[in-house]
């Protein structure tokens, strides 16, 4: 797989699967090509900041005819890695974890989920999205089989750094955590945190600020 010899900065390194959304769903709407301003306002970002980041990829736009929609969006596939699969595990499967195993967005995307495991024995075998639940207990046997690049912990909080800790010694390298908790691991392992419960105070943060900033009805400023 080739990439750009450069190292992208982690802000633009976050912001390519908007762009890259954005241009999926400009394809969906059979849009061929398209300027750094229509592309930046389906991505919900300024225009600016559209070019500065792509600049880091190379230089994929004609001056006067933009972005061809479908090759930009190979390029941004491909810096990313979503040219090729990648091998999931979950683990965890309560209702978030189910929810996850069913979840289309990731075979859509690249990735492959290949094992669902839990710590609880009882569950062993259950089927969830054609899958049957494992024992966590084979987690390195089945990380060794399948070469899984990606761990996705989906636990309560009090097993998630035990379970990174298994993840980090079996081979895993990256970790997606949902489960409420920082976790600690050794240089080289990347981690990246989903954690619902703050996403929904920072919107409660911005709903208190509406109520606060309304007049008062009647009061004409």
């Amino acid at each position: 797989m080739t990439v750009s010899p450069t190292r992208i900065p982690e802000a633009t390194v976050a912001r390519l699967p908007v762009y890259l959304r954005a241009l999926n769903s400009l394809l969906d709407s059979d849009v061929r090509s398209c300027s750094s301003e229509e592309l930046a306002t389906a991505a919900g970002v300024n225009s600016a900041k559209l070019r500065k980041d792509l600049s880091h990829l190379g230089s994929y736009g004609t001056r006067g005819v933009g972005y061809d929609v479908e090759y930009l969006r190979y390029q941004i596939s491909r810096e990313i890695g979503l040219t090729q699969d990648w091998p999931v595990v979950i683990v965890g499967i309560g209702n978030l974890g189910h929810a996850l195993a069913n979840y289309s967005g990731f075979s859509s995307r690249g990735f492959r989920t290949v094992a669902l495991l839990d710590a609880d024995d009882s569950r062993t075998g259950e089927l969830v999205a054609g899958l049957k639940i494992r024992s966590f207990d084979e987690l390195t046997a089945i990380v060794h089989e399948h070469g899984v690049a990606i761990g996705v912990i989906a636990t309560p909080a009090a097993a998630a750094q035990a379970v990174a800790d298994q993840m980090v010694s079996a081979g895993i390298r990256s970790i997606l955590n949902f489960a409420p908790m920082v976790l600690s691991v050794p240089d080289g392992v990347d981690v990246r945190m989903v954690d619902l419960s703050s996403e929904l105070q920072i919107l409660a943060y911005h709903e208190q600020r509406k109520s606060t900033l309304q007049p008062d009805d009647g009061v004409v400023a």
